[in-house]
């Protein structure tokens, strides 16, 4: 048989067979005394350890608080200069994602709150012109109806009076700056039929203090050849020919030289009938030019331009406002009214002592339908700088541009010379139809395409230059009842 191997148990080899209790116990308390000795040994090389690094601590000596002084203080009298870090927009808003835009200033007028900043959003063509902030003080503000652009038209115009402004309404078709004109102690000059409010095309007009005898002379000239003309291509529809343009200056000769008051009954009589015509080659000229302007004294337009004036144009006036909503369904006879008033402005304008002025043009889509009057707007625009003005383009839509002449014509062009030259667009709520022409006109971001459809009451887009805000329009309470334009609506 196989010889069995040989089992130890664990107790054999840690505890003979014979070992008492009190062998145990012994044995127990000797472990206990080595690991008591072991903890006090480790207790005491630490403490060892530490007062050892103590009192090297306190043996060393350290710099003053203030650090040493005279030479080793290793100083420079020049201040540290970090270089400055340029970088794109969107790298920086990666490394500095929480920061907010700081506005456009406190100098001007109050509009409301940035929605993004929460701070107060304040806006002036001129101060931001005086800043270098934009180089054209022109506006353009768009949004559909019953966004709020009207109301912020009126706030901004009627908070800059106190500043020292003054406000000219080349033409109101709706009438909803008159009751604004009154209340700021200005003045609504309301035209239409029936009523006892005439115009005189050919009157001075105001007259600047810094001008010669000679030189107001040979500008009003040219301000009524200028005026007649431009009402004869209204009244045409097209433009005229030379042996026309000379047609008015020889009857506007002959007219001044007979009257003291010149009016545009006598200068339609003088082309039809010139004098000294012996062989009726000039009536023969002017004859198309002559039936044109006759619809002005005494057709269908008769009434308000047959003679002297009954109204005046006070450019003193903190307000003045053109109330077209007598005329509102005949657009002849507003481009023909706006293109006198625009006259009147003009002088007032090139008063160097005429202050600063705000123009409005309100329902500009209907305004710019008429190439006489596009071009008063667009040199208007152009000189804004000269003049001291700042026109407001009011739109219900970008794309109404579209509709001003057939593409690549000159009226199309200078519509958008219009855009063009105002560095502030100011984009109420779009409809999503018109988000993609609107983006592509203005040159926005997809960002703030997106806004566009989703903006509230009151609030718009703000581009001023390449930067941009969305802003909430404030209105205190007796403006909101001043301003407000669906009371028939909801009367």
């Amino acid at each position: 048989m196989a010889k069995q191997p040989t089992v130890l148990h664990a107790s054999s080899l840690v505890t003979p067979a014979k070992e008492t209790r009190r062998d145990r116990n012994a044995r127990t308390r000797a472990t206990e005394k080595i690991r008591t000795d072991a903890h006090t040994l480790h207790k005491a090389e630490a403490r060892e350890r530490y007062d050892a690094e103590r009192a090297e601590a306190q043996a060393t000596t350290y710099l003053p608080a203030g650090g040493e002084s005279g030479p080793a203080a290793l100083r420079s009298y020049r201040r540290l200069r970090v270089p400055t870090h340029q970088d794109t927009s969107a790298a920086l808003a990666g490394a500095y994602p929480f920061l907010a835009e700081g506005g456009m200033g406190s100098a001007g007028v109050f509009v409301g709150q940035d929605l993004y900043s929460s701070g107060s959003f304040v806006y002036d063509p001129w101060e931001l012109y005086r800043q270098g902030v934009i180089t054209a003080p022109n506006i353009v503000l768009a949004g559909i109806v019953g966004a709020g652009k009207s109301s912020l038209a009126k706030s901004l115009y009627t908070r800059s009076i106190p500043f020292g402004r003054r406000v000219y309404v080349p033409g109101d078709p709706k009438g909803e700056h008159t009751a604004i004109a009154e209340a700021v102690g200005g003045k609504a000059i309301v035209l239409g039929h029936g009523m006892m409010n005439r115009l005189n095309p050919l009157d001075e007009g105001h007259r600047p203090s810094n001008v010669s005898d000679q030189e107001w002379a040979s500008q009003v000239a040219s301000r009524r050849r200028d005026l007649i003309g431009a009402l004869a291509e209204t009244i045409l529809g097209r433009a005229l020919t030379p042996l026309e343009h000379t047609a008015i200056d020889i009857a506007l000769l002959a007219t001044v030289a007979s009257t003291t008051v010149p009016a545009l009954p006598i200068v339609v009589d003088r082309i039809l009938s010139p004098d000294k015509d012996q062989d009726g080659r000039l009536a023969e000229d002017g004859r198309l030019l002559g039936h044109g302007l006759r619809r002005l004294v005494s057709g269908d337009l008769a009434g308000l331009f047959d003679g002297p004036s009954t109204v005046t144009f006070d450019p003193s006036l903190p307000m003045i406002s053109l109330d077209l909503s007598r005329v509102a369904e005949n657009s002849a006879l507003i481009s023909v009214l706006m293109t006198c008033s625009s006259a009147w402005m003009e002088s007032a304008l090139l008063d160097p002592a005429g202050g600063q002025r705000w123009v409005i043009y309100d329902e500009a889509w209907r305004l710019m339908q008429f190439p006489a009057l596009l071009r008063r707007m667009d040199a208007q625009w152009r000189l804004a700088r000269h003049l001291g003005i700042a026109n407001m383009l009011i739109f219900h839509k970008l794309t109404d541009l579209d509709n001003v002449g057939d593409s690549g014509t000159a009226m199309r062009g200078l519509a958008n010379s219009l855009l063009a030259n105002a560095e502030t667009r100011i984009i109420y709520r779009q409809e999503a139809d018109q988000l993609g022409s609107t983006a592509k006109t203005l040159n926005l971001t997809r960002t703030e395409r997106n806004l566009l459809p989703g903006l509230g009451v009151g609030q718009g887009l703000w581009r001023i230059k390449e930067r941009s805000f969305v802003v909430q329009h404030q209105l205190h309470p007796d403006e909101l009842a001043a301003f407000d334009t669906t009371a028939r609506m909801v009367g």
